[in-house]
């Protein structure tokens, strides 16, 4: 009866009471959020995902010199072509505190994924590289392995060379044979080349750290600290090139013709 028949106790009790009612409110949003973040991680690697595949990037006009058609063609004949495509992976386990360090995946060859495909974080910087996949799983060689050799540019220079890991500290890469007329700086980007069908051109790798003179020969040793932070890692995403199986099947070629030389000599 105070708080109903008295303006100013009603006016204490309904601020008194919508202060508890806010701050219930806010701690159970906050506990109803932290139980579907993984359902909100879900959707934005799949929106992510999304975006990736409309770059422009991933797309390739094919040549029409030298090959002739009818004037009734029907589909333009600069129409693009997907190169590049990306699927959305999360990370189960990451290894970091031996000489041969993997990642495993939730996706396999269910999912499009194969040996030899390059893998990003969603900042795209390199990962790593698929080496083994099941039709549920994949294993991932990351950078952070003693056999990982990813083809890497600076970005400023151009100058080329192969990304190499110590095995002493996380985080932290090598490219070696930079030429010493070569003008590097701190802060530095390498990028990857495009040398092989793993990566596109120009994903990020890392900043030049220090640079390192080699007495011995007439080229620097460049150590980077990786982009991607192998710490941290949760979701990524795996790159498929559609002339991955076309490049690999010529080099596969080529080199069966130098050992059958070699066999023969």
């Amino acid at each position: 009866m105070i708080v109903q028949y008295n303006r100013y106790q009603h006016a204490v009790f309904n601020e008194t009471a919508q202060q508890i009612t806010g701050t219930v409110n806010k701690k159970y949003s906050n506990v109803y959020s932290y139980f579907h973040l993984k359902k909100v991680n879900d959707s934005l690697l799949c929106a992510n995902q999304t975006l990736y595949n409309k770059l422009r990037n991933n797309f390739s006009i094919p040549d029409s010199i030298g090959r002739t058609f009818i004037d009734t063609l029907r589909i333009d004949s600069l129409l693009k072509f997907r190169k590049f495509s990306y699927i959305g992976a999360k990370v189960i386990s990451n290894s970091l505190v031996s000489q041969s360090n993997y990642i495993v995946l939730d996706k396999g060859t269910q999912y499009g994924i194969r040996e030899g495909m390059g893998v990003i974080d969603p900042n795209s910087s390199v990962v790593g590289i698929v080496t083994e996949v099941t039709p549920k799983y994949a294993i991932v060689m990351s950078m952070m392995h003693k056999d990982s050799h990813i083809s890497a540019k600076l970005k400023r220079g151009g100058e080329t060379g192969i990304l190499s890991w110590d095995g002493a500290e996380p985080n932290a890469v090598f490219i070696n044979n930079i030429s010493k007329g070569a003008k590097v700086y701190r802060g530095d980007t390498a990028i990857t080349s495009g040398f092989s069908t793993a990566f596109p051109k120009g994903m990020m790798v890392g900043r030049v750290s220090s640079v390192y003179k080699i007495s011995a020969n007439n080229y620097n040793k460049l150590k980077l600290n990786t982009t991607a932070d192998f710490h941290s890692l949760d979701y990524v995403y795996v790159i498929a090139n559609t002339d991955s199986e076309a490049v690999d099947s010529l080099l596969n070629k080529i080199k069966t013709n130098i050992e059958n030389e070699k066999a023969k000599q």
